[in-house]
C-alpha cells in the first residue's frame, strides 16, 4: 500500500495483504483494510491479531485512538490504542502499560499466520528487538 508507505513511512505496522486505505487528510483519520482478520506471533513472545479493519489518527510521530489492533499480554488480548515516535523507537500503548522497539523492526510487513519468518530458511528468522523497559502510565 504505497500511499500507507509513504504517509507514514512504517509499512512493517500493517501485514501484508492491505487492499485498501483512507486517509482524511484535514482530521488524519484513516481506515486500512485487510483481506479478513489476521494474527501472527513474533520472536514467539508477541502475539498480535488485525481485524479486517484497522482505524486510527495519524499525525506526526504518533498513531493516536488506534482501533483493531491488539496484542496478547499474558492470557488476554489487549487493544493497542497509541503508537508514538521516540528517536530512533516506537513507544506501543495499551492504556495503562506500554513497551518500546527499535524503528528498524518496521521496516519489513509481517505476514499473516507466520510474521516475519514465512521463508522456511531458519538462517533468515528475523529477530524482534525491543528496549528492556515496559512502562506504565
Amino acid at each position: 500500500m504505497k500511499s500507507w508507505e509513504t504517509t507514514t513511512s512504517l509499512k512493517g505496522l500493517l501485514p501484508k495483504g492491505a487492499v485498501g486505505y483512507s486517509l482524511d487528510t484535514t482530521t488524519g483519520r484513516f481506515s486500512a483494510f485487510l483481506n479478513g482478520s489476521c494474527s501472527f506471533s513474533l520472536e514467539g513472545s508477541y502475539q498480535l491479531r488485525y481485524k479486517s479493519s484497522v482505524n486510527g489518527y495519524i499525525s506526526k510521530g504518533k498513531l493516536s485512538r488506534l482501533e483493531g489492533v491488539s496484542v496478547r499480554v499474558f492470557f488476554m488480548w489487549v487493544d493497542i490504542i497509541e503508537v508514538l515516535r521516540n528517536g530512533d523507537d516506537l513507544e506501543f500503548s495499551v492504556g495503562i502499560a506500554g513497551a518500546g522497539f527499535p524503528i528498524d523492526n518496521f521496516e519489513e510487513c509481517p505476514q499473516c499466520g507466520c510474521g516475519l519468518n514465512c521463508g522456511g530458511d531458519k538462517r533468515k528468522v528475523s529477530k524482534i528487538r525491543s528496549n528492556p523497559f515496559v512502562y506504565s502510565s
